[in-house]
């Protein structure tokens, strides 16, 4: 069985590799929301670094300044699911430029914080925007992405977000001088003139309009119906576990715990993540458009699943920063087919609810994954922490390897729920 499956997926990528197919020209409002991203993800990563040091200025402890971060990412989760129904309801446009909004003045706020609860406050509301504008973006970016081109556009839209968080510390480095306020003020001038770019662009756009009122939707519920929905939100969870949770929370103190290393070295594990990630996701969607979804899907999530449980076995810094970048780079290479098979799934439909539902494991999977690797660590080795999470990557491949294929089959709204 597994020699069988193995030539399937080698004769899959060698298909693919000879197929000549012309380049599907994408909608003017898809380039919009991905310049968008990289606004977007530039600013984050200005505020990223100052963020726990403005908390500890207020004089709190470290796990009250951490908790800020914390803060942000449960707010993301809670607001999924209104924020599916608002979509449903109001239109995928409507509700990207007003979490863009709430996200700008909320962070422009942080910089006029008094104490550490007001502090706190604002960056909460900023998660319920975050969510706002994400869980959008995603389904009208699924909702417009041509039939042939979805693993393309599922590529250039993580990677706006990833050369933006790449750049954006950089950038970040350079705001110190100004004071621990000036980033949260630069952060939220970038998200208006952002939100005035999307909302003069997309206002008149038929391509990105609301749908009509008759037209059939894909509630999280119908989609639930299809395995492939479900192994995409198996392999979500594993990854906000291993690449958000583990990454963030467990990184840091191995760098300088177990490789003796500063705590600025984590910053550069941490790019190297990013590079290899950065230098797959897009190639990955486009192979995907040719080869299919699930082959990149299971090869990612294996090779992902097998770096990250050998990252914990790295003794020396060069290793370690070698295998970083593998496994950044295993995560790009499933990350855009998976938007890519959502996007099959729904189709160019509603689908705000089954979205918000997808984008809810991974935010829960970091929250989740952030205490559970810590706890692992603490009770067992950083090892195990590191091997349990590569293990529910490996899961994820394997549930993979159950669900059907998506690219070239009908979508729910199409065809009804299977």
């Amino acid at each position: 069985m597994v020699t069988s499956y193995y030539s399937y997926l080698v004769s899959s990528v060698a298909q693919g590799a000879s197929i000549s197919k012309a380049q599907v020209r994408l909608p003017r409002e898809v380039w919009v929301l991905i310049g968008a991203n990289v606004v977007i993800a530039l600013g984050y990563g200005v505020v990223a670094p100052v963020l726990p040091q403005l908390a500890r200025h207020f004089g709190v402890g470290l796990s009250a300044a951490t908790f800020i971060i914390t803060a942000f990412a449960v707010m993301r989760l809670c607001a999924a699911p209104p924020t599916g129904l608002l979509i449903q309801r109001l239109g995928e446009r409507r509700i990207y430029v007003t979490g863009l909004l709430v996200v700008a003045v909320s962070t422009a706020a942080c910089a006029f914080a008094h104490t550490y609860w007001q502090l706190l406050v604002f960056r909460a509301i900023g998660g319920i925007g975050s969510t706002m504008f994400f869980v959008s973006a995603l389904a009208l970016m699924i909702r417009m992405s041509p039939h042939d081109a979805r693993g393309r556009v599922a590529g250039m839209f993580s990677g706006g977000f990833l050369v933006g968080s790449v750049v954006g510390p950089v950038l970040g480095s350079l705001t110190v001088g100004l004071g621990l306020k000036a980033p949260f003020l630069i952060y939220g001038t970038m998200l208006l003139i952002a939100a005035v770019i999307v909302l003069v662009n997309l206002r008149n756009s038929t391509v990105a309009a609301p749908a009509d009122d008759d037209e059939l939707t894909v509630t999280a519920r119908v989609a639930l119906s299809h395995r492939a929905y479900r192994a995409a939100l198996l392999s979500n969870f594993a990854t906000g576990w291993s690449f958000f949770g583990l990454r963030f929370a467990l990184v840091p103190l191995f760098a300088s715990e177990v490789l003796g290393h500063s705590a600025g070295i984590a910053g550069l594990a941490l790019a190297a993540f990013a590079v290899g990630n950065v230098a797959v996701v897009i190639p990955a969607g486009r192979l995907s458009d040719r080869i299919g979804r699930k082959p990149l899907l299971i090869i990612g999530l294996a090779l992902a699943g097998t770096s990250t449980a050998v990252l914990g076995l790295t003794s020396s810094l060069p290793m370690f920063l070698g295998e970083a970048v593998i496994a950044g780079a295993a995560s790009g290479l499933y990350g855009s087919p998976q938007q890519a098979a959502v996007a099959d799934i729904i189709g160019p439909a509603r689908g705000g609810q089954a979205v918000a539902a997808f984008q809810m494991t991974s935010d829960f999977g970091s929250i989740v994954g952030s205490f559970g690797v810590g706890m692992i660590a603490q009770q067992l080795s950083f090892g195990w922490a590191f091997a349990i999470s590569g293990a529910m990557l490996l899961i994820a491949a394997v549930g993979w390897s159950f669900a059907p294929e998506t690219r070239d089959t009908p979508a729910l709204w199409h065809v009804g729920a299977r």
